[in-house]
C-alpha cells in the first residue's frame, strides 16, 4: 500500500494506472498489482530464489494452488496471505541450486516442476550483440522455442525480440493460458525476452502474451516458432530438433560443383494443395506426395520443382504468400520429418527443390507479426511507406538490423535445415521501389529524393551474398518485373547478386502474341524477336507461372486461338517455341497436359484429360522438348550467353515465321517456327554448312496428335546461296508447328 501514499501529479499518474490495472484484472490473464507496478520486466526480482549469505528465501506465484512443497527438503511453502504467492526461508544447504516444487491444485491433480525462476539468464551477449547488428545467421537456434539443457535438466528455452514491451508472458496448454503464471525476463537493450522452461518437451501449445506500454495485451505467434498446429487454429508447437538422417549428400556434393550457368534447368511450378488429393479431397501428406510426384515429374523430365510458399500460412483456399510462420513448413502436409523426406526423397532421384519465399510483405492477421509489441516493430510507423494498401499486408522494415536478421536467416535456415537448393524470391519489384504501385504524394522518396529504397537495396544485396557464400551452388531467383540494372549480376559489379531472374517481358510479349489470331500476328512480329536484344543481359528464367492462369486470364490451353485443333497446335508450338528460346524454363502444373480450366486451388488438377489423344500428345511432347534440351548442350549450354545464338532469318514478318541456330562447341541445332495455320512447301534457308540435316524434333507429329507434315528425316544442304550464306536447306514447315534439325 505504500505506493498509494502519493501527493499531486505522482499520486494522479499512480491512481490512473491503478484504475486501468483494477479494470484488467478482470480478465484471468493478467497479473497481481505489485507485477504491474515494480517488475513487470524483471519478474526474477520478485520470483525465485534470494540468496543471503548462507540463507536462502523462495517466491512462488501459483493460483488455484492449495499448498506447495519443496521436493527437495519436504518442506510446504506458507501462503502469503489471501494471495496466490508462497514463501519459504531456509538454509541454503537444504536445497539444490536448481530445487523442485511439488503443487497440489484445487482440482486435486499434483504437479512436480523445477522453478522456472531459479535460472540465471541463459542467452549470451555476444548472441544479443550479434542479433543487434544483424549478423547472427543461426538466430533462430537463439530466439523462439528451442530445446536446452542446462546443469543436467532439460527444457525448452523461449525468447522473443519485442523491445516496446512492458511485460511478455508465456502462454500456452500447460499452464491454462494464464499469462500471469510464466512471465519472461527482459534482456535489457537487446529487446529481448527470455524463460528457461525445464521440463517441457516437444509438442506443447504456446504463444507469447504481450502487453505494450498502454497495457493493452495481445497474443501473439511466435516469429520463429518451428512448427503450428492445423489450421484453423493458430498456435506455435514447441519442437525438438529431429534425428532425421538424410540420404542426399551425393546431391548437395553435385550442387556444390556444377556450373550451375551451364547446366539444363526446367522448372515444374507446384501447388501441393491442389496438386493432388485423395478420394476424399483431403490434403495428401509429404511423404505421398514425394512417391507420386517424383514418378510423374521423372517421366516429364523437368529437373526441378518450385513449391508455392509452403512456409505456415492461414487459410487453406490461398497460394501461401500470406506467411505468418517464416521458419515452419505448414502442418496440412504434415510434420517438420514430413517434409524433409519430401526434399531428401526428390534428391535421391535427382531434383531440386525451390521453394517459393515471401520477404516483400507480411499479413495483418492480429496474432502475426503486425504491431507485435504494440509498435511498428517489423513493419514502418509511416502507412506510406509500411503498408501495400491494394494487397492489405504490412512492408518490412528492412532498415532494422533485426528484421534484416530474421529475414537472411529464415533463408538460410531453409537452405541449411531442409537442404533446399533455392529460393524464387516474390515481388522483389515491390521491395526495390518506394513508390511501387503508389499515387503521387503517398510514397516518401530516399534521402537523395529518389524512388529507391535504398534500405531494401543493400538488404537484398546481403541476403544473396549471404546465401551463395554460405551454400554454394544454391539458387536465389527473383520475380523482378521491371527494368532495374543488374538484377543477377555480382554485388562487387553493382549488381544485387541474384543467381537468376524471371524474363517476364518475354513471357507478356509471347503469350500476347500467341493469344492473337494468326491472321493478324504478322502485325505484331517484334513480339517474338524484341526480347533477343535483351536476353542476355540477365541470367533469366522463362516463366509461364500460376499468375499467368488465374483471375480470368484463362488458362495456357485457353489462351490460344482458333479451333480445338489449332489451340492444340497453338500450345505445342508455344512449348516448343519456349524450350529452343535462351534462357532456363518454368512451366506451372496443370499446363504440361492442356488444362482446360483456370487454376483453382480448392481444387486438383483434371486428370481425366489425360484419357485423351489430344492432351497425352502435349503431355509426352513436353517430356520429348525437356529430353532434348537436357542431353543436348546446343539447347542449355550458353542459356545465358550470346555464344550460344544465332538469327538465320528473324524478319520474315509476312510470312510468320522465324528461323534461328542453338550452338555448343561443334554442336549447331537449327530451329524453324512456324506460327500460321498454313503448310509452307519448299520453305528456302540459308544454312551454317554443308551437309546433311536430320529432324529430330516435330512438334506436328502423330506422335503429339498433329497433322505429321515434315521433312521424312534428312533434308541435304545444297551448294545455293541464300540469306548471305552459301548453302540452304529447303523445307516443308508444318502448319502451327515448330522443326529442331541437326547436321548428321
Amino acid at each position: 500500500m505504500q505506493h498509494w501514499i502519493l501527493t499531486g501529479v505522482r499520486f494522479k499518474l499512480t491512481n490512473i494506472l491503478i484504475t486501468k490495472i483494477t479494470s484488467m484484472k478482470k480478465r484471468k490473464n493478467t497479473l497481481p498489482l505489485d507485477h504491474w507496478l515494480n517488475h513487470p520486466h524483471d519478474p526474477f526480482a520478485i520470483l525465485g530464489p534470494k540468496y543471503d549469505k548462507d540463507q536462502v528465501s523462495i517466491r512462488v506465484f501459483s493460483p488455484n494452488t492449495k499448498k506447495i512443497k519443496l521436493v527437495d527438503n519436504d518442506a510446504l511453502l506458507t501462503r502469503e496471505g489471501n494471495t496466490d504467492y508462497f514463501t519459504w526461508h531456509g538454509a541454503k544447504s537444504e536445497i539444490e541450486t536448481h530445487y523442485t516444487l511439488s503443487a497440489f491444485y484445487d482440482n486435486q491433480q499434483q504437479y512436480q516442476f523445477v522453478d522456472p525462476y531459479c535460472f540465471t539468464p541463459v542467452l549470451s551477449d555476444f548472441d544479443l550483440h550479434l542479433f543487434g547488428q544483424g549478423r547472427h545467421w543461426e538466430i533462430y537456434n537463439v530466439l523462439g522455442a528451442n530445446f536446452l539443457e542446462i546443469d543436467g535438466i532439460s527444457g525448452i528455452l523461449f525468447a522473443v525480440w519485442a523491445p516496446t514491451a512492458k511485460r511478455i508472458s508465456l502462454v500456452g496448454n500447460f499452464n491454462n493460458w494464464d499469462g500471469r503464471k510464466h512471465l519472461l525476463r527482459s534482456r535489457g537493450s537487446s529487446g529481448v525476452w527470455e524463460l528457461f522452461i525445464p521440463g517441457m518437451g516437444a509438442n506443447e501449445l504456446y504463444k507469447f502474451e504481450i502487453a505494450d506500454q498502454a497495457n493493452n495485451i495481445y497474443e501473439k505467434n511466435d516469429p520463429y516458432a518451428k512448427q503450428f498446429e492445423v489450421r484453423p487454429k493458430t498456435a506455435a508447437l514447441t519442437t525438438i530438433e529431429s534425428e532425421y538422417q538424410w540420404n542426399d549428400q551425393n546431391w548437395i556434393d553435385k550442387r556444390q560443383k556444377n556450373q550451375w550457368q551451364h547446366e539444363p534447368m526446367s522448372v515444374y511450378e507446384l501447388h501441393l494443395g491442389s496438386w493432388r488429393r485423395d478420394a476424399e479431397h483431403q490434403f495428401l501428406n509429404y511423404r505421398t506426395i514425394a512417391h507420386e510426384l517424383v514418378e510423374y515429374i521423372k517421366e516429364l523430365g523437368f529437373t526441378h520443382i518450385e513449391l508455392l510458399p509452403i512456409s505456415e500460412h492461414p487459410l487453406d483456399a490461398s497460394w501461401g504468400y500470406q506467411t505468418l510462420g517464416y521458419f515452419a513448413p505448414t502442418s496440412r502436409f504434415g510434420s517438420i520429418d514430413d517434409f524433409k523426406y519430401f526434399v531428401d526423397y526428390c534428391h535421391q532421384h535427382d531434383i531440386g527443390i525451390i521453394l517459393d519465399w515471401v520477404p516483400a510483405h507480411f499479413p495483418k492477421d492480429a496474432h502475426g507479426l503486425g504491431r507485435f509489441d504494440g509498435s511498428a516493430l517489423y513493419e514502418h510507423e509511416d502507412p506510406k511507406k509500411g503498408e501495400h494498401r491494394d494487397w492489405g499486408t504490412f512492408i518490412f522494415n528492412y532498415g532494422r538490423n533485426e528484421v534484416s536478421n530474421f529475414l537472411v536467416a529464415n533463408a538460410l535456415y531453409w537452405i541449411k535445415k531442409f537442404h533446399i537448393d533455392g529460393l524464387r524470391v516474390d515481388a522483389v519489384a515491390s521491395m526495390l521501389y518506394l513508390d511501387y504501385s503508389r499515387e503521387p504524394g503517398d510514397w516518401v522518396p530516399n534521402k537523395y529524393g529518389g524512388n529507391e529504397n535504398l534500405e531494401a537495396v543493400e538488404f537484398v544485396k546481403l541476403l544473396n551474398n549471404e546465401t551463395q557464400t554460405q551454400f554454394p551452388g544454391v539458387l536465389m531467383i527473383a520475380e523482378e518485373s521491371t527494368s532495374w540494372p543488374s538484377v543477377s549480376r555480382p554485388t562487387w559489379l553493382g549488381g544485387l547478386g541474384f543467381s537468376m531472374k524471371w524474363n517476364m517481358g518475354w513471357m507478356h510479349d509471347t503469350l500476347s502474341y500467341f493469344s492473337r489470331d494468326t491472321i493478324y500476328r504478322h502485325y505484331h512480329h517484334e513480339n517474338l524477336t524484341f526480347g533477343l536484344l535483351y536476353a542476355f543481359t540477365e541470367n533469366f528464367t522463362l516463366p509461364f507461372s500460376h499468375d499467368e492462369v488465374v483471375h480470368g486470364k484463362g488458362s495456357m490451353f485457353n489462351k490460344m486461338p482458333g479451333d480445338e485443333w489449332q489451340k492444340f497446335a497453338n500450345l505445342r508450338l508455344l512449348y516448343t517455341y519456349m524450350f529452343t528460346y535462351p534462357g532456363k524454363k518454368l512451366l506451372f502444373m496443370g499446363s504440361e497436359f492442356a488444362q482446360y480450366e483456370e487454376w483453382d486451388e480448392d481444387a486438383t488438377l483434371s486428370w481425366q484429360l489425360l484419357e485423351y489423344p489430344n492432351h497425352q500428345g502435349v503431355k509426352t511432347l513436353l517430356a520429348d522438348l525437356n529430353n532434348l534440351y537436357k542431353t543436348l548442350p546446343a539447347l542449355h549450354y550458353h542459356d545465358f550467353e550470346v555464344a550460344g545464338f544465332e538469327w538465320i532469318d528473324c524478319h520474315d514478318s509476312e510470312q510468320s515465321i522465324i528461323s534461328f541456330l542453338r550452338k555448343y562447341n561443334n554442336q549447331t541445332m537449327l530451329v524453324v517456327l512456324n506460327f500460321t495455320p498454313v503448310s509452307r512447301e519448299n520453305y528456302r534457308l540459308g544454312v551454317p554448312a554443308a551437309g546433311t540435316y536430320k529432324e529430330i524434333f516435330n512438334s506436328d507429329s502423330n506422335y503429339y496428335c498433329g497433322s505429321n507434315v515434315g521433312n521424312n528425316g534428312y533434308i541435304h544442304a545444297e551448294e545455293f546461296p541464300w540469306m548471305n550464306r552459301v548453302h540452304s536447306i529447303s523445307l516443308n514447315l508444318p502448319p502451327l508447328g515448330g522443326l529442331i534439325l541437326t547436321l548428321s
